[in-house]
């Protein structure tokens, strides 16, 4: 189930009683229930995908839990559910960063979007996005087109992975979440929304930076212009390839006092590796589950970790977990586009965000509880630990 994170507010609360007072005296003085909530035979909701469980004033956090579902067209309760609001939302912009896409409600959104005069651009993978729309149930880059919206593709072997969107220059929505069937219904993903016209300014200068050609390690770095603080957060923003994303992330896991905890789709990058491995054995609390796919090859960093003594796991869900997230001592959470390996790191396009609040890190160690319990212990079979 998807969950979208957002804090209690007692005003909303106030609204909402006296809207359901108001309705009710005129049930009672008129006789009639046109919405059907006081209908006894009305048909029950289903359950949403999501639940409004946390957030703050500048942000939201959602995670797209599997369903395991494959109809595009069901999207109530999902995290594409919110992404439409949004565009839907839009006055002036909407820029895509976004590796895939095949979810035709979405398409149709961004295309009522152009038609009001909303300035709709995307960037993309080749192989993985254009080039993919050809592929069954794909054409969803081709309505855009048909529509009138332009699309930019990287046109190179390394990827476009990012996976972002900034809207009217003021609110910034990112994570690892593909907007496809799979990504929204099947694999473990999260999004995270800022409002900040400072932030949306960074994501911004990287988009004209790919939009005009300027992808992977062609693109320059303003790694020294891409901090900031709101509300007492300090917020760090990376984009790879040309800001070596891991070579910053790296000093946050090295300095760890107490804990890590991470869940990852590809961990194959040694010099992270070894940092936890050593803040492990320095007595720090480290624990982490990986993406059953591909974790018991010889590159991945299970093996190692496993005949170290950490507590790792690998996932249980059937599809994928799809999260490329750490959290460092309860309070420091880094997510976005970005793989731990070489290859994002050096060569992809991708962004990381790095966000020191509590009340953020809370959620996602929520989330890695629901993932730390369905996962399983690696079969000791598979490793030969020396």
């Amino acid at each position: 189930m998807a969950a979208k994170r957002k804090k209690k507010n007692s005003k909303g609360v106030l609204i909402v009683l006296v809207l359901v007072l108001v309705y009710g005296i005129y049930f009672v003085s008129t006789g009639k229930d046109p919405l059907g909530l006081l209908d006894e035979t009305n048909t029950p909701i289903p359950a949403p995908v999501y639940e409004t469980t946390g957030g703050g004033d500048w942000w939201e956090v959602y995670f797209a839990d599997p369903v395991y579902k494959n109809d595009p067209s069901q999207i109530e309760g999902t995290i594409a559910e919110n992404l439409i609001a949004r565009i839907d939302g839009a006055q002036q912009s909407i820029h895509v960063a976004s590796f895939e896409f095949d979810l035709t409600p979405v398409a149709e959104a961004l295309i009522r979007a152009h038609e009001r005069g909303v300035d709709v651009r995307w960037v993309t993978d080749d192989e993985h996005g254009i080039d993919a729309d050809e592929d069954l149930d794909r054409g969803q880059f081709e309505m855009l087109e048909d529509a009138g919206i332009e699309i930019v593709d990287d046109q190179r072997g390394a990827l476009m992975h990012n996976k972002f969107w900034i809207f009217d220059g003021q609110t910034v929505w990112t994570g690892s979440t593909n907007i496809t069937v799979s990504g929204i219904f099947n694999q473990d993903n999260n999004v995270i929304v800022i409002d900040s016209v400072e932030l949306a300014a960074m994501y911004e200068r990287e988009f004209e930076e790919m939009w005009n050609g300027e992808f992977g390690p062609r693109s320059t770095s303003t790694v020294d212009q891409q901090s900031l603080v709101i509300d007492d957060t300090p917020i760090q923003v990376l984009f790879s390839s040309e800001d070596d994303v891991i070579e910053h992330i790296l000093p946050y896991v090295q300095n760890a006092q107490s804990s890590i905890r991470f869940y990852a789709f590809s961990f194959t990058h040694d010099d992270l590796g070894a940092a936890m491995r050593e803040r492990d054995s320095a007595g720090v609390d480290v624990m982490g589950v990986f993406e059953k796919t591909g974790s018991s090859t010889e590159y991945s960093e299970l093996g190692d970790m496993y005949c170290s003594g950490m507590k790792v796991r690998r996932d249980g869900n059937p599809g994928f977990l799809h999260h490329k997230v750490i959290v460092v001592d309860d309070e420091i959470v880094v997510t976005g586009s970005l793989n731990f390996s070489d290859n994002a790191n050096t060569s992809n396009d991708e962004n990381v965000i790095v966000i020191t609040n509590k009340d953020i890190a809370a959620l996602y160690l929520q989330e890695f509880e629901r993932l730390w319990a369905q996962a399983s212990d690696p079969a000791p079979d598979k490793f030969e630990c020396k």
